[in-house]
């Protein structure tokens, strides 16, 4: 969860009242009624309400109405408007409200933000991607569309022989860095693993045309494989006057179409629903046309029960429609997609290399239908560890609905596309992601910039050892292994409340830039929602993260310490280098060792580390923000001249030798050097900073930002060594 808000007041209401009421607080969700030590609560749904279409349609309807007195409530500017996406009803009555936002008419990417509040209309917290207002100074862009969609053809990287034009760049405001910034958002389209008419969206600066970030558009499952038959199976059709058609109505009136081979530029080109005298399908095999439309509305039936049975959900966008789907779509294609701007998914019909059968299989379906639950809730960014995120979580429901299918002849395993006939049987596995000599098992530094099928790895390997633990098992009749990035071995909570947790960190807390570190933050807050602050279930999940590289274990509830390490650990990345008291001064280890207050370290690439690919951001607002980083615990040498050594780059708005923003470097909390925007830079400077008053001690050191309201500074920080 990047970019929390620190309310210093709340909105009320009763979205149902619109009524205002104020509350002071300074947490991004506050507490909630949890269970005793050592008990657990267990709340089914996810903890959420069913709710029925309407209803919902209502409660969205009242949040827009409510939205800019929640703004205002929230600190947002004058140009800024809140858009109500989705309201979620928790079983206590509590609301979690999500909205998108725009800047003087533009969208904001990365401006969105759910808010949360108590029964009563009260908030109680808001999870934001990005913090704070959005100011930029103007909305009149250097370049034009055309000049944007020429830019992003050079910057494209998904696709070959890219092109674009005028029309396929829209203005918006990109806010995912703590600057926000004018920017067009191009859709390139060429050759690509999706095929010949890949798309790839590329967002580059309205000003300079630099690429600001690029990701796929089809959230695809890729490789090779043969498909799945799922056998004589049930499914939902629809009479009419003149025989039946592939048309669940008990599913949201979902429809299976034909694509006839058409395109993946215009797959509903040809298209032709399902129809047919008799109410018998298929075949079993891909010489009837049929049998891949049979798999294609069974797996999606099933994702669409899975979703209602377990979480109260109706559909995808949770409004009881079905969307359709097209089989047989183009030729050759090995893939299979969701497309949210047509809410629908296309299916392809495989190719040469696995036999030329359909890629339907059960967790294809459910893994596809789920890209369309996360683009409806949470929309994390497919780019970087938010699109690893994106893609773990449909794996992780894909495998969910696989068991929850119960089919005899695809048993629920943590194999994905395992029925796909891949050259190494899989496409992946959640047990041992690194398995197939590229997928990510364990976080690292570089995680962000990996391909996102294999930066899923982290959070598959997370969730099978949260649902399953350690140790080898054989499940659906497949080997697993439960190893560990740490060689610690622990139990389960199962797959049922794993899922539950990862759900309602989804749907609740994640916004479009959360990375690992904050999907770990959001489970957490889910979990102690769900099963208690002081359960197994939340010391569990902390200990499943750990296992992966992403933070360290919780205190153990039943003795109150943590968790012995294990005998012969693995060599901590953390262990700090010879010379250096302090745990990971390079960031290149990501976020271990450091306390932030908010997203503080990055590897984001609109500023630049000094060595390496990751470094300290602190502040940029343009408004009054505090922000901390710290690291306990630091034992100061004990002979020499010990000092503090680090490079600092100052960057502002401001003018003159006025110190409006400062960074202050405090040990045990005393000030021992300050620094403003009066510092500015053009590069990084080392600084020094005597400890010879703590040498031998054991100390907390803290760089502590504070910004005023007007224009803004930059303070980054990388090497940083005590020694």
């Amino acid at each position: 969860m990047n970019r929390k808000n620190a309310l210093a007041a709340g909105v009320a209401a009763a979205l149902a009242l619109g009524s205002v009421t104020m509350l002071a607080t300074q947490s991004t969700a506050a507490p909630r009624p949890t269970a005793a030590a050592g008990t657990s609560v267990d709340r089914p749904g996810a903890g959420f309400k069913a709710m029925t279409a309407d209803a919902r349609d209502e409660a969205i309807r009242t949040a827009g109405r409510n939205a800019a007195a929640t703004a205002r409530e929230l600190g947002l500017g004058p140009d800024e408007r809140l858009v109500a996406k989705d309201v979620l009803i928790d079983a206590d009555g509590s609301r979690h409200v999500r909205y998108d936002r725009t800047y003087r008419g533009l969208p904001v990417i990365g401006g969105d933000l759910v808010v949360h509040l108590a029964e009563d209309g009260t908030i109680t917290g808001s999870d934001l991607a990005h913090q704070g207002a959005v100011r930029i100074a103007g909305t009149t862009p250097k370049l034009t569309a055309a000049d944007a969609s020429a830019k992003a053809v050079k910057h494209a990287k998904h696709v070959k022989k890219a092109k674009a034009g005028s029309k396929d760049s829209t203005l918006v405001v990109y806010a995912v860095g703590k600057i926000p910034v004018l920017a067009y958002r191009s859709t390139v389209t060429g050759e690509g693993e999706t095929g010949p008419t890949s798309r790839e969206a590329v967002i580059v600066d309205a000003t300079s045309g630099a690429a600001l970030d690029q990701y796929e558009l089809h959230q695809s499952v890729t490789g090779t494989g043969n498909g799945v038959t799922v056998g004589q199976v049930s499914i939902e059709t629809t009479q009419t006057s003149s025989g039946y058609t592939l048309t669940d109505a008990a599913h949201g009136g979902t429809i299976v179409y034909d694509s006839y081979n058409s395109p993946q530029s215009n797959p509903r080109q040809n298209a032709r629903a399902f129809s047919k005298t008799t109410n018998s399908w298929g075949n079993g095999t891909s010489s009837s046309r049929e049998s891949a439309a049979v798999d294609a509305s069974y797996g999606l039936a099933k994702t669409w029960d899975y979703y209602k049975n377990s979480f109260n959900r109706s559909g995808i966008r949770n409004n009881g429609r079905g969307a359709p789907a097209y089989v047989h779509v183009d030729t050759g294609l090995l893939n299979a997609f969701y497309d949210d701007n047509c809410f629908c998914m296309y299916f392809g019909d495989g190719s040469s290399q696995n036999g030329n059968t359909p890629v339907t299989a059960v967790d294809v379906a459910g893994h596809e239908m789920s890209h369309g639950v996360t683009a409806a809730t949470s929309n994390l960014t497919y780019s970087g560890e938010s699109g690893g995120l994106n893609e773990a979580t449909s794996d992780i429901f894909g495998t969910m609905v696989e068991f929850s299918a119960g089919n005899t002849g695809d048993p629920g395993d943590y194999y994905i596309g395992e029925k796909l006939n891949m050259s190494g049987g899989y496409m992946r596995r959640m047990d041992n992601p690194a398995a197939d000599g590229r997928s990510l098992s364990c976080w690292n530094s570089g995680a962000g910039s990996v391909d996102v099928h294999l930066s899923s790895g982290i959070g598959n390997h997370f969730f099978y050892l949260a649902a399953e633990g350690t140790g080898a098992k054989t499940i659906g009749g497949r080997s697993h292994t439960g190893t560990t990035c740490n060689n610690d071995t622990f139990a389960g909570i199962g797959k049922d409340k794993a899922a539950a947790v990862w759900y309602r960190a989804l749907t609740t807390y994640m916004t479009s830039t959360t990375n690992y570190a904050g999907a770990r933050t959001a489970t957490l807050q889910a979990a102690a929602d769900l099963y208690g602050a002081n359960s197994q279930e939340r010391y569990l999940v902390s200990k499943a993260w750990a296992a992966v590289s992403v933070g360290t274990a919780l205190p153990d509830p039943g003795t109150g310490t943590p968790t012995p390490s294990p005998s012969t650990p693995t060599p901590s990345p953390t262990t700090p280098p010879s010379g250096n008291a302090l745990t990971n001064g390079s960031f290149e280890q990501g976020t271990s060792g450091w306390t932030q207050s908010d997203s503080i370290i990055t590897n984001s690439s609109l500023q630049a580390a000094r060595d390496g690919s990751w470094y300290a951001w602190m502040m940029g607002y343009g408004a009054d923000a505090v922000e901390s980083l710290s690291q306990s615990n630091v034992a100061v040498p004990s002979t020499g001249a010990p000092k503090l050594t680090f490079w600092l780059k100052v960057s502002t708005q401001e003018s003159g030798s006025t110190a409006y923003d400062t960074l202050k470097v405090n040990v045990n909390g005393t000030t021992l050097a300050t620094y403003s925007n009066a510092d500015a830079s053009s590069g990084y400077v080392q600084k020094t900073v005597d400890l010879s008053a703590h040498k031998g001690q054991t100390v907390k050191l803290e760089f502590a930002g504070t910004e005023d309201t007007y224009l803004s500074t930059i303070f980054l920080l990388d090497g940083i060594t005590i020694g």
